[in-house]
């Protein structure tokens, strides 16, 4: 097949969507799949050759914190459509490039399909709303997001909770819950891992206990309830390690510096690529506080890496942590909660190891190879769909023009 993937965010692998897509794209490659991609390039439009991959750039504007408007697209993804001629075209989001590509794919007859990796609670979280403005906000960013999707030929969510979450919203187009997958061979776990050198490179405590979050430090993310439970954990021996960024970490630093928790509370940054599976198989804990993960790639790395997991009893988490088998759950924004779980999960150490094994089965099922099985079905369904639908039509038309009597030209 020829495909297309387009999004706002690619070679960036710095949040959930792009990590996603760029699995995907190199995956579908390494499978003799010819594959390009569209997506935003700062400074100026351009194509590189990587990983199997044409990746053409279309110019944009950075609104910085990873955000940017890309303008004047139209002709190079002409280009590319003509130059290409995919089978199929995959948007990522619901934003100005997607909606560029859409549009033209629509005028050649190709079908389009897209994943959702959106909730409206990744932008209201974000921003000073009032309380009484959030559910019409909501209800807005849904509109804007199902005003594309609606049109497309098929839906894909990253678990039957993220699909259930679309259809409620309105979403009419039936939805494919597809798992955004792990590389279970990149994450798993090294018992032989230098865990103290890793812990020295980014100023954690070797003598601690480890909970490590990894992802984007926004709002949304909760991080502020781990900090504030924190203060309360003064009598144990652990550290609390957020390795990210985002656009809440200038306000997580001066929370952390006012609630004095520099030594309880640690912040690397971005933490590089090739540092993450060790940086997992270095903390003893993996801990997501997210009330909006429609499944967090973080997590199935962590738990591939044979990690216990420690999570907000929210969205799609509790597909991937079940209580006392392979971590806890505790209530969402509940400093009390995350406290209490924090307690607990300590006292559960001589259990870590089995439950770090009972996360990595888990993971296996989630494995990226069969969920580039999966996609590759369905873009076969869609494209069936999709070339049985133009006969019928054309079929249709043919009838009604000879019993009407008017030429066809």
């Amino acid at each position: 097949m020829k495909i297309l993937l387009a999004g706002q965010a690619f070679y960036r692998k710095d949040n959930g969507q792009a990590t996603f897509t760029v699995s995907l794209a190199e995956g579908l490659a390494r499978s003799g799949h010819q594959v390009a991609v569209l997506a935003p390039k700062v400074f100026g439009p351009g194509t590189i050759r990587k990983n199997g991959l044409d990746v053409h750039r279309v110019t944009a504007l950075n609104l910085g914190h990873n955000a940017n408007v890309s303008a004047f697209s139209g002709r190079r993804i002409e280009k590319v459509l003509e130059t290409l001629q995919p089978d199929l075209v995959h948007i990522q989001d619901h934003y100005f490039i997607s909606r560029s590509v859409w549009r033209k794919a629509r005028r050649r007859n190709i079908p389009v399909v897209g994943t959702n990796h959106f909730l409206p609670d990744n932008l209201t979280d974000n921003v000073h709303l009032a309380g009484f403005l959030r559910p019409m906000v909501q209800r807005l960013l849904w509109r804007n997001m199902l005003g594309l999707f609606n049109r497309l030929d098929g839906v894909a969510a990253p678990t039957p909770t993220a699909a259930l979450i679309l259809e409620q919203a309105g979403c009419r187009v039936p939805v494919e819950a597809i798992s955004n997958g792990v590389d279970i061979q990149h994450f798993q776990p090294r018992p032989a891992a230098d865990r103290r050198h890793l812990r020295w490179r980014y100023g954690i405590d070797p003598s601690r206990s480890v909970f490590l979050y990894v992802g984007r430090v926004d709002r949304e993310k909760g991080l502020d309830v781990l900090l504030k439970a924190a203060i309360h954990l003064a009598d144990q021996p652990l550290q609390i390690v957020i390795c990210g960024k985002g656009r809440f970490l200038s306000a997580l630093k001066h929370m952390r510096k006012d609630l004095g928790l520099k030594e309880r509370v640690i912040l690397t940054g971005y933490v590089p690529d090739d540092d993450l599976p060790l940086l997992y198989n270095s903390a003893d804990v993996f801990v997501m506080p997210g009330a909006a993960e429609l499944q967090s790639i973080a997590t199935l790395e962590a738990m591939a890496s044979g990690r216990p997991v420690l999570a907000a009893d929210a969205c799609a988490l509790p597909e991937l942590v079940r209580p006392g088998v392979n971590g806890l759950l505790f209530q969402p924004g509940s400093s009390t909660g995350a406290e209490r779980c924090i307690r607990d999960m300590l006292s559960l150490a001589p259990n870590w190891p089995a439950m770090g094994r009972a996360s990595r089965r888990r993971a296996e099922q989630h494995a990226l190879g069969e969920t580039l099985r999966r996609y590759t079905t369905w873009y076969e369904k869609i494209i069936r769909q999709h070339r049985a639908k133009g006969k019928s039509d054309a079929a249709r038309s043919g009838l009604r023009d000879g019993a009407c009597g008017i030429p066809k030209f």
